[in-house]
């Protein structure tokens, strides 16, 4: 299964009770059904890709109200060829409607009523099944960390957006084929998304990805450091070479300063070695203390009369 599923999952097995299974039925009942009328009279039809995501609708539903609810499977015709989940829900549908905060005297409504998500519990549930009914996230396992629901339209966008920012999780939307979407990008944010909804199992598995993959790239940047100073060192090193040797071929290694000169020496004899290594050598060597910024200040010095030199003979 996809993480998508697997969170999708763990949360449908989550029995929440009383207000919290509203909140959770009224995202859910919104952003999966339509209403339909016909001989039996109206009906909910509540369509879904998500097995599990049928089965707590069809379990909140028969628990909280009197209702026939009668089940069907299909196969979408298109080249993924998913399973379609319907239950066709008989009953007192204005007065579901009305519970779950749909329905009003001015009739149904683009976002449910503040009485549904008034305490912080009821709004953990109500995201929940918001994330059920028509949500999305990237397996951890991916570089690229994405969570979104699709609102049903703007109001309702707004009104997830302000759920969120209850939990302290900014939130963004687009406007994709026409559809209001939520999202987060950031790995901090859905994890804390995940927090709030109460996929704990999920949330252990998205950290633990996130925290590997956080440690695997500090490895490689440190890795990539150490490459880039090596390089940096050889140059370096190489150039220092290079300017001694203008000094041997004019015969002015000799008439350099003694210290100079040693440095010069220790270069030419440990071509792979650092500043900070020939410093240590030239301690051992020489009994006298030279930091690596003096060593450093010694090739200078030899690179600017190197540099004379090739000046002066047109090098």
């Amino acid at each position: 299964m996809s993480f998508t599923s697997d969170v999708k999952q763990e949360l449908s097995l989550k029995k929440p009770e009383g207000n919290e299974e509203r909140a959770e039925l009224s995202a859910l009942i919104q952003m999966t059904s339509s209403i339909s009328i016909s001989s039996r009279g109206m009906a909910i039809a509540v369509v879904t890709e998500n097995a599990s995501v049928s089965r707590a609708v069809y379990r909140m539903l028969k628990n909280r109200y009197e209702v026939t609810i009668e089940t069907s499977v299909r196969r979408r015709m298109n080249l993924n060829k998913n399973l379609i989940y319907t239950l066709k829900v008989y009953g007192q549908v204005n007065g579901i409607l009305t519970d779950l905060g749909l329905y009003s005297a001015r009739g149904l409504l683009d976002r449910p009523l503040q009485k549904i998500v008034q305490k912080d519990s009821f709004a953990r549930a109500y995201l929940a099944g918001a994330f059920m009914a028509d949500g999305s996230v990237n397996s951890p396992q991916t570089s690229s960390y994405h969570l979104e629901i699709k609102a049903c339209n703007e109001k309702h966008a707004q009104f997830l957006m302000d759920l969120l920012s209850r939990f302290d999780i900014p939130s963004r939307c687009i406007t994709r084929r026409s559809k209001s979407v939520v999202y987060l990008k950031a790995s901090e944010r859905i994890a804390d998304f995940l927090r709030v909804c109460g996929a704990d199992e999920c949330l252990l598995e998205f950290e633990n990805e996130r925290i590997s993959r956080d440690l695997m790239n500090n490895v490689q940047r440190l890795n990539n450091v150490d490459v880039a100073n090596e390089v940096k060192s050889m140059k370096a090193s190489n150039n220092q070479i290079e300017d001694i040797e203008v000094l041997k071929k004019y015969d002015r290694l000799k008439s350099l300063d003694i210290k100079v000169k040693d440095a010069a020496e220790l270069r030419l004899a440990n071509p792979d070695a650092t500043l900070s290594e020939l410093a240590e050598l030239y301690n051992k060597e020489n009994g006298t203390s030279v930091t690596k910024s003096g060593m450093k200040h010694r090739f200078v010095k030899i690179h600017d009369l190197a540099e004379e030199l090739r000046k002066t003979h047109g090098e």
